[in-house]
């Protein structure tokens, strides 16, 4: 009897392969065409105006006035190896990398520490004070321009690279809170206690455990304030006047005047001054997307 009964029994059935995530393996779909079509134009609008400016570099004047949107021919590398062995060019080159490194250090340390605080601790006008750093993001440096001009002038710090550092932390310190907040707040009390049992102090607790856990976030913060560093025009242009303290911003300005019946030639010094924070930002850019991602969770 249980003979029979078991060829009677179906036999059980065999589940469809799944794939990594649990879901079954399906030809994937691909979205609409519409769709790609409009992201398609939007990179090339983003990325047409730097090719032009990068091939033009490469190209002679008459190049430039006869066919504007051919590639070179010949290669001209003369305008690149030209500017390359200036000496303007290099100076104001370490000028932009002082300002940017050193800003961004500020920016990153203060943000952390003013994050720490307010995403572990409580006390008095907590949310006051993260409402007041929210508020700065709606503040951009061009309209306090002035205002900042005359404090820079009262503290003696005209034509000085400090005169640009200082501000820069400052107006980039909301930001880093804003994204920093929520990655301090996310790490359990736990580990916390646990560290504080084990005799550790906040300081350690704060080297030891924080910065490593928050490190996404520190990241994204110190390539968003070094590549904001680096493009910066407008405070360079209000602070600096002598040529040896210029950035490479205003190095751009100026070489473009001198140069200006010379388009190839501004066009690669161009190129050469937008490269660091361009090659900077594309090779940092998924660290970028995951740091704003872990804020948003947090």
């Amino acid at each position: 009897m249980s003979a029979t009964t078991a060829r009677m029994s179906p036999a059980p059935e065999r589940k469809a392969p799944t794939g990594r995530r649990g879901n079954r393996d399906k030809p994937q779909k691909w979205g609409n065409p519409v769709t790609y079509f409009i992201a398609l134009l939007f990179v090339g609008v983003c990325i047409a105006p730097v090719l032009f400016i990068v091939l033009g570099g490469f190209r002679t004047n008459s190049q430039i006035t006869t066919e504007p949107a051919a590639l070179p021919h010949p290669w001209v590398v003369g305008n690149y190896t030209g500017i390359l062995k200036s000496t303007v060019f290099w100076g104001e080159f370490a000028n932009s990398l002082i300002v940017a490194i050193t800003s961004t250090v500020g920016i990153v340390a203060l943000g952390l520490m003013v994050s720490f605080v307010i995403a572990r601790y409580d006390f008095r006008l907590k949310g006051a004070m993260y409402a007041l750093f929210a508020a700065g993001l709606m503040f951009p440096m061009v309209i306090a321009i002035t205002p900042l001009y005359l404090v820079i002038k009262d503290l003696g710090l005209v034509d000085n690279l400090l005169g640009v550092i200082i501000p820069q932390i400052a107006f980039g310190l909301p930001t880093t809170v804003i994204i920093l907040v929520p990655f301090l707040r996310a790490i359990p009390n736990e580990i916390e206690e646990a560290a504080a049992i084990d005799g550790m102090s906040r300081l350690g607790f704060f080297f030891r455990m924080v910065v490593p856990l928050s490190l996404p976030g520190v990241v994204t913060v110190g390539i968003l304030g070094f590549v904001g560093s680096w493009n910066n025009y407008l405070l360079p242009l209000y602070v600096l006047n002598s040529q040896a303290n210029y950035t490479l911003p205003l190095g751009v300005q100026v070489f473009s005047s001198q140069y200006s019946t010379d388009t190839a030639k501004v066009l690669a010094f161009t190129s050469l001054a937008m490269l660091p924070a361009l090659v900077f930002f594309s090779v940092f850019e998924k660290r970028i997307v995951g740091g704003l991602t872990g804020a948003v969770k947090g």
